[in-house]
């Protein structure tokens, strides 16, 4: 079964636990701050999804897998879960839904649509294979070395997050090699002849193009509840962009 980390209730609640479901090249320990917070009125699980984070690795990553994991998870809760996925995780939860709908109660999916994209995250992959880990002294270290090939710093501190330097030789909590192979199925979307009949929000930033107009057509078919909500400064990470806003929609909808 995935990883996962439990944020307990601070108070007794008759609310179903929310499941969070990281992105691409992230892992449960992105979330604690949010879901800590969350945590105040409801049980919250924050998992690693295959391939990432301390999560088993498989030799697949498509979302009919990573949705399976995901019933597991929720299987082992109780049953049913308000389910919060971004990016990647998104999709994934979006399969879910549409496929084992009564695990689900309410889903909220954060700037991702159940579309095809064109982008390619295997520039990212290549440069974090690599990386000259040998020798290692610390993340500040890794992180002027990374430098060399992703000459973004923030995305660079995000990447960091999954290099295990307790590890000896350091190692990624990536399995690279499998996440390179199936980009394909991760960019793309498989596609499903079903609808969630349940209240799902969409939940994008307002600086990103991940959720377009002519997307609502194809959401809409498919989760004929949905709603939009655009968080302004924010982009593709617009839980990491706008965190207090991003905390306080999902709150609202949910509650």
């Amino acid at each position: 079964m995935l990883s996962f980390i439990r944020h307990s209730a601070r108070t007794d609640t008759p609310a179903p636990p929310l499941l969070i479901v990281h992105g691409l090249f992230g892992s449960a320990r992105n979330w604690n701050a949010i879901a800590a917070r969350l945590a105040d009125g409801r049980e919250v699980i924050a998992v690693d999804l295959r391939n990432h984070g301390a999560s088993p690795w498989a030799p697949t990553h498509g979302y009919p897998d990573m949705a399976g994991d995901l019933a597991e998870v929720i299987g082992a809760l109780g049953g049913r879960a308000d389910v919060l996925g971004h990016s990647m995780g998104g999709k994934a939860a979006m399969w879910l839904a549409l496929s084992e709908g009564a695990l689900v109660d309410r889903l909220i999916v954060a700037d991702i649509a159940p579309v095809a994209y064109a982008h390619d995250n295997a520039q990212h992959i290549r440069a974090l294979q690599a990386l000259d880990l040998a020798g290692l002294n610390g993340r500040a270290e890794a992180d002027r070395r990374l430098a060399a090939l992703v000459p973004d710093a923030a995305l660079r501190a995000f990447f960091l997050q999954s290099l295990d330097l307790k590890a000896d030789p350091p190692r990624w909590r990536l399995n690279l090699e499998v996440l390179e192979a199936e980009m394909p199925k991760i960019v793309g979307w498989p596609g499903i002849v079903a609808q969630f009949p349940g209240r799902t929000l969409f939940l994008s930033g307002a600086q990103s193009d991940y959720i377009r107009p002519e997307h609502r057509a194809t959401i809409l078919a498919l989760f004929p509840a949905a709603r939009f909500v655009r968080i302004p400064g924010a982009g593709h990470w617009l839980h990491a962009d706008a965190p207090r806003a991003f905390e306080e929609t999902v709150r609202v909808f949910l509650g």
